[in-house]
């Protein structure tokens, strides 16, 4: 007979319940995955009754609402607010977004929050981002260039628009970690996220890389796990597609050859 064991502290259990102290109807449950890798204690779910009358119309301001008056034990990121920075990127009921742009009433019943999926947790929400940004790192994410003018680099109006749906990508990684290829072989694989900042100096006509930047990328894992099933396409919070971007990547490489 063959046991499998579950690694340690992978089995989450049911966890603290905080009720509303009132009887407005517009009291909502929030489940929210809590787990502190510093405690010997397994991963939990914490639900918490909030009266949506007493706070903002997004599941952020329900998350600051639970943290400054319910729980100040809760940690998630959170920094401008209006879906800029791509700090508050979480799994909110069942897909990857933003919880400052996620609507309260957009989720039927319980509204249940965890961490971004595969990435290791640094405490509660707080997904561990290192090994995205060392992928990022790798592409080099600038311009290449032996000119050295004293304005800036021109490009016609045709050139610029090639960028369009490329420099709005806000690196919040919902796109990537909803990618299964990304899941089973992110420590080769460069996922979503990433190959779309790399198609996007690819396709600026000021850089005089692309050539190098495409013998870097052109690799089975690095940029040919993906089977373009669009999970990062309909997750993006910012409606970008990282699929186009990477089939451009793979029609510039079969080119060139």
């Amino acid at each position: 007979m063959v046991e499998l064991l579950l690694p340690k502290n992978s089995r989450v259990v049911k966890g603290k319940k905080y009720k509303a102290e009132t009887s407005n109807k517009k009291v909502k449950t929030f489940a929210i995955y809590r787990y502190d890798p510093d405690s010997n204690e397994q991963p939990r779910i914490d639900s918490y009754d909030v009266d949506l009358s007493q706070t903002g119309p997004m599941v952020l301001d329900a998350l600051i609402k639970i943290k400054n008056d319910i729980d100040p034990t809760l940690t998630f990121r959170r920094s401008c607010r209006e879906g800029v920075c791509g700090s508050c990127s979480m799994n909110i009921d069942g897909t990857n977004t933003l919880a400052c742009t996620k609507y309260t009433n957009d989720v039927k019943g319980t509204i249940n929050i965890y961490p971004l999926p595969h990435m290791p947790v640094i405490k509660d929400l707080v997904p561990d981002l290192k090994h995205v940004y060392e992928q990022y790192s790798s592409i080099e994410p600038w311009l290449k260039t032996s000119k050295k003018p004293d304005r800036e680099i021109e490009q016609s109006p045709e050139e610029r628009k090639e960028l369009d749906g490329l420099y709005e990508c806000i690196m919040c990684f919902c796109c990537s970690t909803s990618c299964p290829s990304y899941w089973w072989n992110g420590d080769k694989y460069l996922g979503p996220a990433i190959l779309l900042q790399a198609w996007r100096w690819i396709a600026d006509s000021r850089d005089e890389a692309t050539d190098d930047r495409l013998d870097k990328l052109e690799d089975s894992f690095k940029l040919y796990r993906c089977h373009t099933i669009m999970n990062c396409t309909k997750t993006c919070p910012k409606g970008l597609n990282p699929a186009k971007a990477i089939s451009k990547i793979k029609q510039k490489i079969l080119a060139k050859n």
